[in-house]
């Protein structure tokens, strides 16, 4: 089978921001479900402590136990602390913007690697100039999805090495500031918990906090999670995809990723409703039921790539400082 060479490239632009004005135009109640959550807090503090109690009973334990453990539970813990920092990233949990900063700071720390302010600098963008690859972190470089292509070694290490592969996409995103003040604290904070955790836990608890970050997004089913969201799976021309299986549960609703584009300034626990309201708008897009069959599939698949995806070289009239709030727009117009 011959190897794709490039990406999918799209004239018109993406798809959200008019789906969002036909829905609010059909049901402008959904108008009700825009807000903050703030019991979220809760959440991230439960998960929190979740991992830091793991982390101490296994400090004694044999390695078996801690990659079984970091393999069936901290992953999990990890992947929803996740959905947490996003949640902070779209200032869903507060009304000040510096308490949803702090929150997905404190979100973070289990993962030892600080990312919960970058992340909010590039996945606003994402949702704002969705395909465009100057701008959009979410898209895979040329020379990764080069190398990597539809081989199923080559996806089995990118997976496994995921989050080395964004970092790399960094130097192509020049217009996105990278370094202030807040990036500043999240490192010197995660840098603190991690001494913390080696010095009063040691070895054993460390690397369980590190296999559960790698394993939370990477080699592992939940690492599907990453393909389902926007990779062509089914059709060239549908570039958003949902997930509709039982691990929302433990994910906070982050499948329902259809939903969440198109009304961003949702929080998680209510964009089941925004199916719900309007079906005619979600029951007609493909859908994913499962991460786990979607990872082996992924895998195996020759027709699958990390050239499966869609870039528009056109940025349209959005201003690089949008923050893609596309459902308060259309509210306040």
């Amino acid at each position: 089978m011959a190897k794709k060479t490039d990406f999918i490239y799209s004239e018109v632009s993406e798809p959200h921001r008019k789906r969002t004005k036909q829905i609010l135009k059909e049901f402008p109640g959904l108008r009700n479900l825009i807000g903050k959550n703030p019991n979220t807090i809760w959440a991230i503090i439960g998960l929190v402590s979740f991992q830091v109690v793991l982390a101490w009973f296994l400090r004694d334990q044999s390695w078996w136990l801690v990659f079984g453990a970091a393999y069936f539970l901290g992953a999990f813990a990890d992947h929803a602390l996740f959905v947490m920092i996003h949640e902070c990233a779209h200032q869903l949990i507060f009304k000040n913007k510096s308490a949803n900063r702090w929150a997905g700071i404190l979100a973070n720390t289990p993962q030892i690697f600080p990312s919960s302010i970058s992340f909010e600098r590039y996945h606003i963008k994402h949702h704002s100039f969705q395909g465009v690859h100057e701008l959009d972190a979410d898209l895979p470089n040329k020379w990764e999805a080069k190398l990597i292509n539809n081989s199923f070694l080559g996806k089995a290490l990118w997976l496994l090495f995921y989050p080395l592969f964004q970092v790399f996409r960094l130097s192509r995103l020049r217009e996105i500031q990278t370094f202030d003040i807040w990036i500043v604290t999240n490192l010197l904070v995660q840098v603190a918990f991690t001494a913390a955790i080696y010095y009063f836990m040691g070895w054993h608890s460390l690397a369980f906090l590190l296999l559960s970050f790698s394993f939370s997004v990477g080699l592992h089913p939940l690492g599907a999670r990453w393909i389902q969201e926007h990779y062509l799976t089914h059709s060239v021309e549908q570039e958003t995809y949902s997930y509709y299986g039982g691990l929302n549960t433990v994910a906070f609703n982050v499948g329902f990723h259809n939903e969440h584009h198109d009304f961003p300034s949702i929080p998680w626990n209510k964009l089941p409703e925004i199916k719900k309201t309007a079906p005619a708008y979600y029951d007609t897009l493909f859908y994913h039921k499962s991460w786990t069959m979607l990872f082996f599939r992924f895998l195996f698949d020759k027709e699958i790539s990390l050239f499966n995806r869609i870039l528009r070289k056109e940025r349209g009239k959005v201003a690089l400082t949008d923050v893609s709030k596309p459902d308060v727009e259309m509210q306040i117009n």
